[in-house]
């Protein structure tokens, strides 16, 4: 092998971790457009009736795999993966299944206390958001000077 050839093959095995941290990962759930949801947390409801477990959460649609958490803005949407650092404590905590295909069987709930629950932590949700993204933008405007 000459080294012309070593050369690339160098150059080619630095490139590919660079060119799978690109691909972007994403799963379709069919949801129906207008899923029947169910409060189960202070913030927190459940697509009712759903095989999989799917939240509702700070305006997102959640879903949990074994290989991480996906969420859109809308039921029918491509579901992108989330890192593990973005998705809220809130859905971390719910122990993984428990609300696979679950039913309401509660009497009616509070319903003017969990939207003020859930404009509260959309806010939460929204400022460290906010924060994130101004620090990667610093992060970014660094690397480039």
């Amino acid at each position: 092998m000459n080294l012309r050839s070593l050369s690339l093959l160098f150059l080619l095995a630095l490139g590919a971790p660079a060119a799978r941290a690109q691909v972007n990962i994403h799963i379709d759930l069919g949801l129906p457009p207008v899923p029947r949801l169910v409060f189960i947390a202070p913030g927190v409801q459940v697509v009712e009736a759903f095989p999989e477990e799917v939240f509702f959460h700070s305006g997102w649609y959640w879903c949990r795999r074994s290989d991480g958490w996906y969420r859109a803005h809308h039921p029918r949407a491509r579901f992108d993966w989330v890192a593990a650092r973005r998705v809220p404590p809130a859905l971390v905590r719910i122990p993984p299944g428990h609300y696979r295909n679950w039913r309401r069987d509660d009497g009616p709930r509070d319903a003017s206390r969990d939207r003020r629950l859930d404009r509260r932590e959309a806010h939460h949700w929204q400022e460290r958001e906010r924060k994130e993204r101004r620090h990667e933008e610093r992060r970014e405007h660094g690397h480039h000077h």
